[in-house]
């Protein structure tokens, strides 16, 4: 599988005047074409500090990321926008936006200087509402529809942005069952339809385990990148909490409380 994006030697942290706090060191992720790859650690370990250093919003304190073999550092705005697109779990500014509009703004790295929509911008927005099964909302506000449905909306923006490379923070956040397993079963339809590779922060570890291609697993001692069944075989779960109340059961594939 073709590489889209890897780290060489990466240690993430922060810089102050006068110390460095360092979350982790040396290392040496590989995200691949067509993959869903989630991304799972404690709270507070530092997933949200991965995710920006590998985007190139926060500088790296050592070590490289490279994007399409290229150092991310070296990219102009525009040109990064067309190779990386990233989805937030911030709410959307107050606006009048019809889902069809948000979605459209994922074509402003293509678009020319007043944003006008070609034939082939309008094509890529029909496509993402497409594969995200959402065209019946095109018309709609989007403050006028469910966060599930807003969710994908924000996942439809990402791939009208047409980028080999999608991230999400936390895209679950605030759904129930029913729209999680929804939306994690649409992330790894469009990983195999499209081949982009889909990279996601989750607390929603089980269902990860189930639906990911490779998983990221972070936790104070290390960071280790595998298939999920390599993951349970090698017992990477049992240390990603340190509470002698939940333990990983390899059999089952879970985490159950003692």
């Amino acid at each position: 599988m073709k590489s889209i994006l890897k780290t060489s030697n990466l240690s993430i942290g922060y810089k102050s005047k006068k110390s460095t706090v360092v979350i982790a060191e040396n290392l040496n992720l590989n995200l691949s074409a067509g993959k869903l790859i989630s991304l799972i650690g404690a709270n507070g370990i530092g997933k949200s500090t991965l995710l920006r250093t590998i985007t190139g919003i926060q500088e790296p304190l050592v070590g490289n990321v490279f994007l399409n073999d290229k150092n991310i550092n070296t990219y102009k705005p525009l040109d990064l926008a067309q190779n990386l697109s990233l989805v937030l779990t911030e709410k959307l500014p107050p606006s009048n936006l019809s889902v069809f509009e948000l979605v459209a703004l994922g074509r402003q790295p293509y678009t020319n200087w007043i944003g006008t929509l070609t034939p082939t911008d309008i094509e890529k927005v029909q496509e993402a509402l497409q594969l995200t099964q959402i065209e019946h909302l095109a018309q709609k506000k989007h403050y006028e529809i469910s966060d599930g449905q807003l969710q994908k909306v924000l996942i439809a923006r990402a791939l009208a942005q047409d980028t080999p490379l999608i991230i999400l923070d936390e895209p679950t956040t605030h759904l129930d069952l029913l729209h999680k397993v929804s939306l994690f079963k649409l992330l790894k339809k469009l990983t195999q339809e499209t081949q982009k590779c889909i990279l996601f922060s989750t607390h929603d570890i089980d269902l990860a385990i189930q639906l990911s291609d490779e998983m990221i697993i972070m936790t104070p001692e290390l960071i280790v990148q595998d298939e999920p069944c390599n993951l349970i075989s090698n017992g990477s779960f049992a240390n990603l909490f340190k509470d002698e109340h939940i333990i990983f059961d390899a059999e089952k594939g879970k985490f159950v409380i003692t």
